[in-house]
């Protein structure tokens, strides 16, 4: 038994836990290190949650640390605003970090850095144009050609990497580049760029520096100095890996490792960066916040919470393909913890009046309602129950199928929590329109029991209409038609996958008056209709909810 648990413990350990294990048991290091480490150049999306809960999850599994390294060596692209969003966002998943620090702390480091390897023969400024340079790179079957300024003096190059440091060249007019092999296999290794020229300030050093490190010469680096173990990053960056060793090794500096696991993607929705940009400045969405993008905080607006993206996370494990998730499984993951944790209220979206007609006049009582059957701690709560009720437009049909089990003339159906009645007929307007539904009640089935036993296969939802409230309910629905939106025909973009009913606000909704009380990023499940979030900008005055997602996966069925 003892070796089927050690056999089954050994089969769950994903590639990145063995190879911690290894370097552990072996001596090769005495302390797990690892670090995250975001370009604030936009705001963190579902992707970035795998990364955060691999890196923080994996040290915490070994009693290790992990530091925040913000990589803002681009000053165009990069603003505080991101790196306040990043903290924000990581705090909100529930990890903190050892460290915080940023790769322009390191900015004269690396410039010292690259004059030693200027000094080795290792990196000479060209003279090039960036177009200049990408032509002369070659391709995969061809080799590059060699720049006519990379067999400059040591000298001259130290002098005019200098002159570039103190502003005397213009954006683009030299570049530092690494002295590696034009012809080698990885174009990567083809005397790749380390330092190009920006006469842009930088949201940390101001006009300092004008001259810039390149990422893959920047990051190894970084990891370097703050004695990070292990440099893990998304699939993408496996062909950096042989120049990120160069750098280190060239340099004879401490000697962190980069290990590459699989970069999640979700089916129906963009993990570009600049895709997401794109849909903000273009005003697809209303903001990086928008509860249908897949940034953190939109997934916050929305309603989810940080334990089910973790669990999420957990659930998709740690792979070394790359493959498509099913945005089904975020949403089942959400489902199971909302299921534990939030209140059930009663909420009619699309109402219709209910008038029961052998109900007394001016009378109202209070009813027992379940606040959570997951939590008996969460106690019950009174309902207002009168003559007047509001109901579901959907559940009503004058003209019903034959398992219609909800209201239609002659039918019974349970209110929940309340009592069982029977549809007498109702009312419509001139256009044939309904406007109310009658019906009677059995005053003996208070608590939807029935005393002679017969049985009620319908129960539906309802709130008091003499006693609720006006409220204003967001429906979102997936972002893009498709499940891969960056495959499109030719002459299209991913914004023609755009779902043009991803968004329905409905307006005048009724709920219960015990959600008067509620505050923002509270959450519920309105009974038979979803889980829902308070959003940011609901006031008392007037509730705006969001649907955060429906009770069962109703997108399946459509598909």
């Amino acid at each position: 038994m003892e070796l089927n648990n050690q056999t089954t413990e050994k089969i769950q350990k994903n590639f990145l836990e063995e190879i911690i294990e290894n370097d552990l048991s072996s001596g090769h290091i005495s302390a797990v290190r690892t670090r995250f480490p975001p370009e604030p150049n936009g705001y963190l999306h579902i992707g970035h949650a795998k990364s955060i809960c691999i890196n923080f999850g994996l040290a915490k599994k070994y009693g290790g640390t992990t530091n925040l390294r913000f990589d803002d060596t681009n000053p165009v692209k990069e603003d505080t605003e991101y790196v306040d969003s990043i903290k924000e966002d990581i705090k909100w998943l529930g990890f903190s970090w050892a460290e915080e620090h940023y790769a322009s702390d390191y900015f004269e480091q690396l410039y010292l850095w690259a004059c030693e390897l200027i000094k080795k023969g290792l990196a000479y400024v060209d003279d090039q144009t960036p177009e200049q340079i990408r032509l002369n790179r070659g391709t995969v079957q061809t080799p590059g050609v060699n720049s006519a300024f990379r067999d400059r003096s040591v000298e001259e190059n130290l002098t005019l990497f200098e002159q570039m440091r103190q502003g005397k060249f213009k954006d683009g007019e030299k570049t530092l580049r690494a002295k590696i092999d034009m012809a080698h296999p990885n174009m990567n290794m083809r005397d790749p760029i380390m330092y190009r020229i920006i006469h842009t300030s930088h949201h940390r050093t101001g006009d300092k520096w004008c001259i810039y490190p390149m990422y893959d010469y920047a990051h190894g680096e970084s990891d370097s100095i703050e004695n990070i173990t292990h440099s893990i990053c998304t699939l993408e960056f496996d062909i950096h890996r042989p120049l990120y060793d160069w750098f280190i090794q060239s340099l004879g500096i401490y000697p962190s490792h980069q290990y590459e696991f699989a970069r999640l993607n979700i089916t129906n929705t963009v993990m570009s960066k600049r895709k997401l940009l794109q849909l903000v400045k273009e005003g697809y969405v209303s903001g990086w916040d928008d509860p249908r993008m897949p940034t953190i905080c939109g997934l916050r607006r929305r309603g989810y919470t940080p334990e089910s993206i973790r669990m999420f996370c957990e659930d998709i494990g740690v792979a070394k393909r790359d493959n498509l998730i099913d945005y089904s499984r975020l949403e089942n993951a959400l489902r199971d913890d909302l299921n534990k944790r939030a209140d059930r209220v009663m909420a009619v979206l699309n109402p219709v009046k209910l008038i029961i007609d052998n109900y007394p006049e001016n009378t109202s009582e209070q009813l027992d309602a379940v606040n959570n059957p997951e939590d008996a701690s969460k106690g019950m709560r009174k309902i207002s129950f009168s003559k007047t009720l509001y109901i579901e437009r959907d559940d009503f049909m004058e003209d019903a199928p034959k398992k219609y089990f909800r209201l239609t003339p002659g039918n019974e159906v349970r209110l929940r929590y309340a009592y069982v009645v029977r549809c007498t007929g109702c009312e419509k307007d001139e256009q044939g329109n309904v406007t109310a539904v009658h019906c009677t009640y059995d005053s003996l089935t208070r608590g939807g029991n029935t005393p002679d036993g017969r049985k009620i296969k319908g129960t539906i939802h309802w709130v008091d209409a003499d006693n609720c409230l006006d409220a204003t309910v967001n429906v979102f629905d997936r972002l893009f038609i498709t499940e891969k939106p960056d495959e499109t025909e030719e002459g299209k973009t991913f914004l023609d996958n755009l779902n043009p009913n991803s968004l329905t606000v409905l307006n005048g909704c009724k709920v219960e008056t015990s959600l008067s009380q509620a505050k923002v990023q509270d959450k519920f499940q309105f009974e038979r209709m979803g889980y829902f979030s308070v959003d940011d900008s609901s006031t008392q005055e007037h509730l705006v909810f969001n649907r955060t997602v429906t009770l069962k996966d109703s997108w399946a069925k459509q598909k």
